[in-house]
């Protein structure tokens, strides 16, 4: 009880942000921002649910909240625990609005997309503001993170419009034996409710690249947002909410529904009118895969994606990208850098390089913009603790000393790492990048191809037959040749192999997943030909 009210307290009393450099309270919005996210918090704080267009308290009559892990993981904002009765109330109320939906036309999906975007702009500074608090993004990169998902969305439209306008029409006469008297009329329909997953490092860029394909290609949407990210995610449904409304279209197109994986996970993602689960996060979806049945998934679940660099390589632009792609929100991302493979003669010379460079990135707070700031957990950084514990054990060297305070904890690079440590293998999703001293490409391609995960690698090599023929062997979703692993930019095709994914994303590609196929067959009473 005492801790459901500190968070209520949290929750009402955050209204601006309070920095004295050393602790925080933070605002979700200014007072021009207040009224147009009045409607997500009751009299307490407390943030509510959305079902068919309406904010809502849960019937269970509990909430659960979340942590500030910049502050200690001092209590952070409430909200709902929604029952098993309510998911499926946020589903009939998208599959009713699908049906709907789906007889829009083209263009009036795309103007409702861009009007979201219009409204994710205008409002970006609490969205922002809760990244800021929920994960400890950095400032810049939380703005950053709301601008290109306003972006993400308007592409979304245009490419919508594009690809959904275009059929195919085949004619039966070109099969042996057969004349012109059947037409075949290929278009692409709605795949229905789309349930969206998305992790909590993205919370909304992740969750807006679920929604728009699925707007676009006339589907509707059930949201489960990440515990940490919750109320960033709502304050990007209350935008599709009020474009909703602005455009006329039906009110259970985007519903969310809040609460613990662990407690309403299962229902939802095996729930029956979930037409499509589009998952982004880590081992729990290996888990909804084997549980899912007959529907399509599509799935990202993070990566140990290698960085190979050859001995002829511009070691300056290597090294600049491994620091980038490795210590980047504190390394918490699916495509950082999680482990060097630098090729003996040049090892050392890389790794001073590397060094220098890691040995300037800032820590501290997420307001203040620095470099590396807490990560999202306390069992998060105990995990990252443990995999560096153990390869100091087994013989590796620290390039800088180990330091941590509570969940923060400072870049270090890892020197010397084998194959008989864990860091060889495992995701540490924290701001540690392992080096292994390679002799061969066949030493290197090891620890790319035996790895449970493949979603991307990079390389880099002045030598452009080489960059391809490596490129080839990498079993891997993506290459990246002289730059570090990215995701971006959000029209790529992204996918990953083995444990790392199911499907593809990139915009055109998610509409692809979240359409079927339909085939419209016209039979002549005699052959056509053209004259």
């Amino acid at each position: 009880r005492a801790l459901a009210l500190a968070r209520r307290l949290v929750s009402r009393d955050a209204r601006r942000r309070l920095c004295d450099g050393s602790r925080s309270v933070f605002t979700m919005s200014s007072d021009d921002e207040s009224s147009f996210y009045s409607d997500l918090q009751t009299e307490d704080g407390t943030f509510k649910f959305l079902v068919n267009g309406i904010w809502r308290v849960s019937d269970s009559g509990l909430t659960l909240g979340n942590v500030r892990p910049a502050d200690a993981n001092a209590p952070g904002f409430e909200f709902q625990a929604c029952t098993t009765g309510e998911v499926d109330e946020a589903f009939h109320a998208a599959r009713n609005a699908h049906k709907l939906w789906a007889k829009t036309p083209l263009h009036k999906r795309a103007s409702l997309l861009h009007e979201v975007a219009r409204l994710m702009r205008a409002h970006c500074e609490p969205m922002a503001s809760a990244l800021v608090t929920e994960i400890a993004k950095p400032q810049k990169d939380a703005t950053t993170e709301v601008t290109r998902s306003a972006d993400l969305i308007d592409y979304a439209a245009e490419e919508g419009v594009r690809s959904l306008g275009v059929g195919q029409l085949l004619t039966s006469d070109s099969w042996t034996g057969a004349n012109r008297d059947k037409l075949c009329l290929v278009s692409k329909v709605p795949i229905g409710v789309v349930l969206c997953i998305p992790p909590f490092n993205y919370p909304i860029n992740l969750c807006v690249s679920k929604i728009a394909p699925a707007l676009i290609a006339g589907n509707a949407v059930v949201i489960k947002p990440p515990t940490q990210g919750t109320v960033a995610g709502l304050h990007a449904a209350e935008c599709f909410r009020k474009a909703l409304q602005k455009c006329g279209a039906p009110a259970g197109l985007v519903n969310v529904v809040t609460g613990r994986g662990s407690e309403i996970g299962d229902y939802l993602t095996t729930h029956p009118l979930a037409n499509l689960v589009s998952f982004t996060g880590g081992d729990t979806g290996l888990q909804v895969a084997k549980k899912t049945g007959m529907v399509p998934l599509q799935m990202e679940l993070g990566g140990k994606d290698a960085c190979l660099v050859f001995p002829d390589a511009d070691l300056d632009l290597a090294a600049a990208a491994i620091v980038k792609g490795g210590f980047s929100y504190s390394g918490q991302r699916c495509t950082a850098v999680k482990l060097v493979l630098a090729f003996e003669e040049i090892a050392d010379t890389l790794i001073a390089k590397v060094a220098a460079k890691v040995d300037k990135l800032t820590v501290g707070r997420p307001e203040h913009n620095c470099d590396v700031t807490a990560l999202v957990s306390k069992k998060s950084a105990d995990f990252v603790e443990a995999l560096v514990n153990d390869s100091v054990e087994k013989g590796a060297t620290l390039c800088q000393p180990w330091r941590r305070e509570d969940n923060l904890v400072w870049p270090v690079l890892v020197d010397h790492v084998t194959a008989e440590m864990r860091l060889a293998w495992e995701e540490p999703f924290g701001p540690v990048v392992p080096v292994i001293r390679v002799s061969s490409e066949e030493h290197a391609l090891r620890f790319v191809n035996e790895s449970r995960y493949g979603l991307q690698g990079c390389l880099f090599t002045k030598d452009v037959d080489r960059a391809m023929r490596v490129a080839d062997l990498m079993e891997t979703g993506t290459v990246q040749i002289n730059g570090p692993p990215s995701r971006g930019p959000d029209h790529f095709p992204f996918q990953g192999t083995r444990d790392s994914g199911i499907g593809s994303q990139g915009i055109i590609h998610s509409i692809a997943m979240m359409t079927k196929t339909k085939s419209v067959v016209l039979n002549l009473a005699k052959p056509s030909y053209a004259t």
